[in-house]
C-alpha cells in the first residue's frame, strides 16, 4: 500500500511527531521526542532484521490504528484514499456509480442504488453481489474494492455480479454524484412542513433554509424537523441550522479542551428564517455528534420540543490534522457543551473495563441544568427527548436483525419473489412474518448476541481443550433454549421488526422519497410531534412559554 516506506520510512513519523510537538505537546517535549526516537529505531530494526519479507506500509498502518485504538473511535488515521473519501463525507460531491455498497468478507453487495445514478441507470438492485470490476475479482481483491467504481465522469466500467445466485453483467457510466443533506421535505397536512435532514455536509444549512423557505411559502405554520438515524458532520453546518430557527448572537455551543487554544464559544451570525414557527425534532439512538447540538441546543434554549428516544451522546469535537505523503488525522480534541452547560457524552472512553470497552455514564451520576426558562434537563447520556416514545427505541433483537442482515436479506428474497408491487405499499401479513422467521432459520442466520457468542467460545474452548464430547448434551440443551428466547423475542417485537422489513421493501420497490412519502402519512412518531405542534396548549406548556 505504501511502498515508498521502504526507502523512507522514518521521515513520516518523525515529521508526524513533530507536528505533535510543535502544537499540541510543547510541555511534552522530551518524552515525545524519546518515544520517537524508540520507535523508529524499533521500526527500524524489525523491518532490517525479520526473518520473512515485510510490508512497512501496512506495519506502520497496523501500528497507527492499533495506538488510536486505545483512544476513542473518533481519532483516526486516514491514508491517501481515505482522505479523499473524508472530503467526499464533507461535500456530498463525488464522481461514481451513486449507490451505498458494503463489503462482508470477500463480498461486495449493493445495499440501495439512489434514483436515476449510474448503478440505478445500469439495473443494479439493492441485494446484488459484485463478483468482478474490469478485470479484478473481488475475492481477490483485498484493498477498499468501492475505489474501483470511482473515477472521471463518462468512465465505462464492465460488472459482473450475482442476483439471487444467478450471474450477470452490466456496464456503469460514471457520472457526478450530489447526495443531499435534505433528501426530502413536503407537507404532512395543510399547516405542517417535514424536512429530512440526513446528514451535515458543508450545504446542510444551505438546504435546510431553502426546504424551510419554501415550506413557509406554501402555507406551512409548523415544522418536524427529522434527524433520527443522522450521524453528524460539520460543527459550523449545526450552528448555522440552529440560526434559523434563533436571532444572531445566541450561543449554541461551547468546546472545551485542555489546550486553550481550542476552547472556544460558538454563536449564531446570522439573520434568522423564522424565530417564532412552531417546531418539533425527532430523534433517536443514531442521532449523534451535530445533530445532539442543534436538537440539544434548541432544547436548552427552549425553542423546540424533542421527541423520540435518547441520542446517540458523543459529546466530542474532532478536527483534522494533515500529515505528510498526502495522509491525515482526525483527532478529538474537546468536549462539546449546550448552553445550558451540559455535555451529553454517554461514553467514557478514559475510563474501559479489562476488555477495553468504554463504559456508559451511570445515569445516577447525570447532573441536572437548567434550560433558558427553567426546564430541568441532564447530562451524560445523550439529548433525553422531552417526549420519549417507545417505538423510537431499537430492541436488541432489531438491532441484531439489522446486524447480520435478517431484515435486508429477507427483503431481497422478498422483492423477487413479488416483483410486480410498482407503486403499491406491499401488505405483510402474518403469514409473511411466518415466513420471515423460517427464512432467518432455513439461512441460518445467527442473531450473535453477547450470550451467543459466549456459549460458541465455550464449545470451542472445550473443543481445542478435548473435553467437548462429556458437555455436548449441557451445550445442545443451552442453544436450544437460546434459540427458544429468540424466538419468543422475534415474536415479542413483531411490529417492531414488520415495519422494519415495510421500510427496507418500500426502498426496493420506491427508492428513499418513497419511504418518506409513506412516513408523512404513516409513521407514528411523526404522527406525535404534529399531535404536539396542533395541540398548542400542550407545546407551550412543555416548553414553558
Amino acid at each position: 500500500m505504501y511502498p515508498y516506506f521502504k526507502k523512507k520510512f522514518i521521515i513520516p513519523v518523525a515529521a508526524a511527531g513533530m507536528l505533535f510537538v510543535g502544537t499540541s505537546f510543547k510541555e511534552d517535549f522530551f518524552e515525545i521526542a524519546k518515544q520517537i526516537e524508540i520507535f523508529t529505531t524499533l521500526f527500524k530494526a524489525v523491518n532490517t532484521n525479520y526473518v520473512d519479507e515485510t510490508n512497512p506500509g501496512d506495519l506502520m498502518d497496523k501500528a497507527i490504528k492499533s495506538m488510536l485504538a486505545s483512544l476513542d473511535p473518533y481519532t483516526v488515521y486516514f491514508n491517501e484514499q481515505d482522505v479523499v473519501n473524508f472530503k467526499i463525507n464533507n461535500t456530498g460531491e463525488y464522481t461514481g456509480i451513486g449507490a451505498l455498497i458494503s463489503r462482508k468478507k470477500d463480498r461486495l453487495i449493493v445495499r440501495e442504488p439512489y434514483k436515476n445514478y449510474p448503478a440505478d441507470k445500469a439495473g443494479l438492485k439493492a441485494g446484488d453481489e459484485i463478483i468482478q470490476i474490469g478485470d479484478v475479482l473481488i475475492a481477490d481483491f483485498n484493498d477498499d474494492a468501492s475505489q474501483l467504481l470511482k473515477g472521471t465522469k463518462n468512465t465505462k466500467i464492465n460488472i459482473k455480479y450475482l442476483r439471487q445466485g444467478k450471474p450477470n453483467t452490466t456496464v456503469l457510466v460514471l457520472d457526478e454524484v450530489d447526495i443531499k443533506s435534505v433528501p426530502f421535505y413536503g407537507k404532512i397536512d395543510d399547516k405542517t412542513g417535514y424536512i429530512v435532514l440526513a446528514h451535515f455536509s458543508r450545504k446542510a444549512s444551505a438546504e435546510v433554509k431553502e426546504a424551510l423557505e419554501k415550506l413557509k411559502a406554501d402555507g406551512a405554520k409548523q415544522i418536524v424537523l427529522d434527524l433520527r438515524g443522522n450521524p453528524g458532520g460539520l460543527l459550523n453546518e449545526a450552528i448555522d441550522i440552529c440560526n434559523l430557527f434563533v436571532p444572531k448572537n445566541e450561543v449554541i455551543v461551547t468546546t472545551k479542551s485542555r489546550i486553550e487554544k481550542h476552547n472556544n464559544t460558538y454563536k449564531t451570525q446570522k439573520e434568522p428564517v423564522d424565530t417564532e414557527i412552531p417546531l418539533a425534532i425527532l430523534v433517536n439512538g443514531r442521532s449523534a455528534s451535530a445533530s445532539e447540538i442543534v436538537s440539544g441546543a434548541l432544547q436548552d434554549l427552549d425553542r423546540a420540543v424533542i421527541l423520540g428516544s435518547r441520542s446517540f451522546g458523543k459529546g466530542l469535537v474532532q478536527r483534522s490534522v494533515d500529515l505528510t505523503y498526502g495522509t491525515q488525522l482526525k483527532v478529538t480534541i474537546s468536549r462539546y457543551y449546550t448552553p445550558s452547560g451540559r455535555c451529553i457524552q454517554a461514553l467514557d472512553y478514559a475510563h474501559k473495563d479489562k476488555n477495553g470497552v468504554a463504559q456508559k455514564t451511570d445515569a445516577k451520576n447525570y447532573n441536572a441544568f437548567k434550560t433558558r426558562k427553567g426546564r430541568t434537563v441532564y447530562d451524560g447520556g445523550g439529548v433525553l427527548p422531552d417526549i420519549e416514545l417507545e417505538e423510537a427505541k431499537t430492541s436488541a433483537i432489531a438491532t441484531a436483525l439489522i446486524k447480520n442482515d435478517g431484515v435486508f436479506d429477507y427483503a431481497t428474497t422478498y422483492y423477487y419473489k413479488n416483483p410486480n408491487l410498482g407503486d403499491k405499499i406491499p401488505t405483510l401479513t402474518d403469514t409473511d412474518y411466518t415466513a420471515f422467521k423460517q427464512y432467518l432459520k432455513t439461512n441460518k442466520i445467527t442473531f450473535d448476541t453477547e450470550t451467543e457468542v459466549a456459549l460458541k467460545n465455550t464449545l470451542a474452548a472445550a473443543k481445542k481443550e478435548k473435553i467437548d464430547e462429556t458437555i455436548t448434551a449441557e451445550y445442545q440443551q443451552l442453544l436450544n433454549a437460546l434459540e427458544k428466547s429468540e424466538t419468543t423475542l422475534l415474536d415479542k417485537n413483531q411490529k417492531e421488526i414488520k415495519n422494519m422489513i415495510l421500510e427496507e421493501l418500500i426502498k426496493r420497490y420506491q427508492y428513499q422519497e418513497g419511504l418518506y412519502q409513506y412516513y408523512l402519512k404513516n409513521n407514528s412518531e411523526i404522527k406525535r410531534a404534529v399531535s404536539v405542534l396542533n395541540n398548542q396548549t400542550e407545546y407551550k406548556t412543555i416548553l414553558k412559554m
